[in-house]
């Protein structure tokens, strides 16, 4: 209701609405019912509607804002929330794109720990299309705090499945494979001579059908190129059909204090011994060794839940039904072959005990000696020791210098330049 015009009473013309159009009311108030007024201002359709828009989002996104609020009970029972802090939701915002952020070095340890959790909590490391770039985001700012140790143990699967995101951690110090059947040609051989893996200390490849030819294209780039490899101490190669012929090409590895070849194709017979300790330094281990007892071998890092959901990623798929196939198994003989892989897994450990233990080490000299009855015998071993070192050196100080000279000027063989061509 509005008014215009004046008179000496301060009161002008009065116009009602209804039904979307103005009438003039008489001076008396009444609205006259057969007269209307010529100047009729139409302001509204009939069909006019007003409809106040909240927000501009669609209704999936509002959704994801009842991520900034904490929903609490207080002693009553009654159901109350807060909002979370500026520095939670930037968090939480940042960790679902996190595919799209370009660096995080200079971020704060403290930070970047929350934020990788917020991001493993969205799954956004298990998703195949941000799951590598969200890694490696990560993993060149933080290195190895991301993922020091990674154990795969007998996961073959896992390693074929998610073998890009494995190549992501270039700061790994172990790495446990035991179990994956890799052969001489696995495409993962590639990452392993790389620079990437050069920083690893503890390498576990027993059991993976490893023979004289994939020992030399795994010790290739450092054989030739000096590089891949070289910081490597502990080595463990049980269960593979290595020769003697084959553990030649492991000399290159001036680092390696520890070796495991059991159950391989060798025996400790004498010649075994003098190669590696005068080529390598090893002496004939009589007890067995505790680093290849994978007690100590775990999956250690940030991303150790991400490994976690990995697997349970996997196990979600689909399984076949095997009744419909019963006739087919029992006609091939499936059901035997499946009999036999259970057994044999449940007597991994019985096999662990029953085979040959062969372990190497290398003597630390300026370590005392923990063997020994008493303490005359043991100061009797030290001074044998001593002796026996001393006349080693004389001896071989003259050969060590030859060898050395004469692996600097051998030629390249054809199967090494075959290697490098694949290189």
């Amino acid at each position: 209701m509005y008014s215009s015009g004046s008179n000496e009473y301060g009161c002008g013309s009065v116009y009602v609405r209804e039904k979307g159009e103005l009438h003039l009311v008489n001076p008396t108030g009444n609205v006259p019912q057969y007269h209307r007024p010529k100047s009729s201002y139409k302001l509204f359709d009939k069909d006019f509607s007003v409809r106040l828009c909240i927000d501009r989002f669609p209704p999936a996104k509002c959704k994801k804002r009842k991520d900034h609020f904490v929903f609490t009970y207080n002693s009553e029972g009654s159901l109350r929330y807060t909002a979370k802090s500026l520095l939670d939701i930037s968090l939480l915002f940042i960790a679902g794109n996190i595919e799209h952020v370009d660096s995080l070095i200079g971020f704060p340890e403290q930070m970047a720990d929350k934020l990788f959790a917020a991001a493993e909590a969205k799954q956004k490391f298990v998703e195949p299309s941000t799951s590598v770039r969200g890694l490696q985001v990560f993993s060149e700012a933080y290195r190895e705090l991301v993922l020091k140790s990674l154990c795969l143990r007998d996961r073959c699967l896992l390693l074929s499945e998610r073998m890009e995101e494995i190549r992501v951690f270039h700061y790994l110090e172990t790495l446990d494979l035991h179990g994956c059947r890799l052969g001489d040609c696995h495409d993962f051989f590639s990452h392993l001579t790389s620079e990437a893996c050069s920083r690893l200390v503890k390498l576990f490849l027993g059991a993976n059908d490893l023979s004289d030819k994939g020992l030399q294209r795994l010790t290739a780039p450092i054989r030739v190129m000096k590089r891949g490899l070289e910081n490597l101490q502990h080595l463990d190669l049980s269960s593979n059909p290595l020769t003697e012929k084959g553990l030649g090409y492991l000399t290159c590895f001036q680092k390696l204090r520890e070796l495991n070849i059991s159950d391989t194709k060798v025996e400790a017979n004498a010649s075994l011994k003098s190669f590696f300790r005068n080529k390598m330094s090893m002496v004939f281990s009589a007890s067995r060794l505790q680093t290849f007892t994978h007690s100590a071998c775990k999956t250690d890092g940030w991303a150790e839940e991400v490994i976690n959901q990995w697997e349970t990623k996997a196990a979600e798929l689909p399984q076949k039904n095997p009744k419909p196939r019963t006739n087919a198994f029992q006609f091939y003989g499936r059901e035997k072959f499946a009999r036999e892989s259970l057994r044999s897994a449940c007597n991994d450990s019985r096999r662990e005990d029953e085979t040959n233990v062969i372990h190497f080490h290398k003597l630390d000299r300026h370590a005392p000696s923990q063997h020994g009855a008493g303490t005359h015998t043991l100061l009797n071993t030290q001074a044998g020791k001593k002796r026996k070192f001393s006349t080693e050196q004389e001896e071989g100080g003259n050969t060590h210098s030859t060898a050395k000279r004469s692996a600097s000027l051998r030629p390249l063989s054809a199967e090494d330049l075959e290697l490098l061509d694949s290189y």
